[in-house]
């Protein structure tokens, strides 16, 4: 499996508090990083425009639960999915940057 041992536990089973996500520290866990960078603009984007789960679902044709287990760090997203959604947001969810685990900081910054 791609990934290989890190992708056997959710991503915010690697936060140093899972209790944390979508603002936990995942230092040393770059891809779960870019999951929690993903849920955290999703959840954001969700609250900004009042969008429910089930419209996003209704409208992007990814299954409902797979979008709240990606809001709650509990799956690995495919790429599929996160193109899905960027396409009937209309705006980017994979972040520009690689997340440091760090929210709020990126790689070069500082």
């Amino acid at each position: 499996m791609v990934g290989g041992r890190a992708r056997s536990a959710a991503p915010r089973q690697l936060a140093d508090n899972p209790d944390a996500w979508p603002h936990a520290n995942l230092a040393g866990h770059p891809a779960a990083a870019v999951v929690q960078d993903i849920a955290a603009t999703l959840a954001g984007i969700l609250a900004d425009r009042r969008l429910s789960l089930r419209g996003l679902a209704a409208r992007s044709g990814v299954n409902r639960q797979a979008i709240a287990d990606l809001l709650a760090g509990r799956s690995w997203p495919d790429v599929a999915t996160i193109a899905l959604l960027e396409a009937d947001l209309g705006v980017r969810l994979w972040p520009v940057t690689a997340p440091t685990g760090n929210r709020g900081k990126s790689l070069g910054a500082g």
